[in-house]
């Protein structure tokens, strides 16, 4: 009979959790057939799929997996995932910007899904068997991007360090920088857009708006880092919630969308003059806690259409250290205007920093 001991990064997981992690091939049904008929075993004693494993048990299964009934003869097999080319490998690997024994992290380029969907044949999740290094397991997105958004991109090594970053990202304790090239410059230079946020109806759930009564807290802090004249600027946001498109529905909201964005700023999201049509759009920095006690700090450089585009317009590169300033102030914090709705082009949903 096939056997295994219970890894330190399984323990405390459900049993069938822990076959659908290492043997996909086994469904829930297949599983529950084997604990019912008593050949499911936990260090010699029976178990069930619901059971919570330990770290050093002894776990042993059948050989071959028990006849269908005619409930579930009828059901697809498992769609096994094909092995990566050496292409493929060489292409996800050429991302990495950081690696350790909990995380790696990659610099996704635009134009890369982070999942798959409906005409995605080539994606971040789709690539992670090319990531794996010493490890026997694949690595686990805990967060994700935008396809034409760029940059930092979090992928956790085991099990448990998924996990702890997991809960990071929902307890807003991560901290993440964004450069963006908007059309026109904010009139106040420095401060906070507070806009609740919900699907907007009939986008079929793949656009947000602003939704004062009916939308989730919404809250993104941002500064003008450089400008060319009245026409673009240079902006750094930091999302202190993790709507989606937050940024994107933020900064149109305020009466400048991102160039390229033409799906919040409509035809006037470009520029001219050569200035690429692409989303200006970069995850430039992520400060994380990390599981061992440290703090994970990585930046990622802009892609070469952000970058060009900054050249023509004659920012200055000095100008653009990556700021993360997301930590509570003791001080009293002015009481934030918000936003009434998104296509009303005014700013009351800003509100100036007192750094400002």
């Amino acid at each position: 009979m096939p056997s295994a001991i219970i890894a330190e990064d399984d323990d405390g997981i459900r049993l069938d959790r822990w076959f659908r992690r290492h043997t996909p091939e086994h469904s829930f049904n297949i599983v529950s057939r084997w604990a019912r008929t008593g050949a499911l075993r936990l260090d010699g004693a029976k178990a069930a799929p619901g059971d919570r494993i330990a770290m050093g048990q002894t776990l042993t299964w059948p050989e071959n997996a028990p006849e269908p009934t005619p409930a579930t003869r009828a059901r697809p097999a498992i769609d096994l995932r094909e092995p990566l080319s050496d292409a493929q490998i060489e292409y996800i690997r050429g991302m990495v910007i950081h690696i350790d024994q909990y995380a790696i992290v990659i610099n996704k380029p635009p134009g890369l899904a982070t999942q798959g969907g409906t005409g995605i044949t080539t994606h971040v999740d789709g690539l992670l068997d090319g990531l794996t290094f010493e490890m026997t397991t694949r690595p686990k997105l805990v967060h994700r991007l935008d396809k034409d958004t760029s940059g930092v991109l979090l992928l956790a090594r085991t099990a448990r360090a998924a996990a702890f970053f997991s809960k990071s990202f929902s307890n807003r304790d991560a901290r993440k920088t964004y450069w963006a090239l908007t059309i026109g410059v904010p009139k106040v230079e420095a401060g906070e857009i507070d806009a609740a946020l919900s699907k907007q109806p009939g986008s079929g759930g793949e656009k947000m708006h602003v939704d004062p009564e009916g939308g989730l807290k919404s809250r993104t802090r941002y500064r003008v880092i450089d400008r060319a004249a009245g026409r673009a600027a240079w902006v750094e946001f930091q999302p202190l919630s993790g709507r989606t498109h937050q940024i994107r529905v933020h900064s149109a909201a305020i009466g400048h969308a991102i160039v390229g964005d033409a799906k919040y700023g409509g035809a006037e999201a470009f520029l001219t003059g050569g200035i690429s049509r692409k989303l200006h759009l970069h995850a430039r920095r992520l400060v994380i806690d990390a599981p061992d006690g440290g703090k994970l700090d990585v930046t990622a450089d802009v892609p070469n259409h952000i970058n060009e585009s900054f050249t023509m317009l004659g920012f200055d590169p000095a100008l653009g250290v990556p700021q993360v300033e997301v930590e509570k102030r003791a001080t009293p914090k002015p009481k934030s205007r918000r936003l009434s709705s998104a296509t009303s082009g005014n700013r009351r949903g800003e509100r100036r920093s007192r750094g400002a």
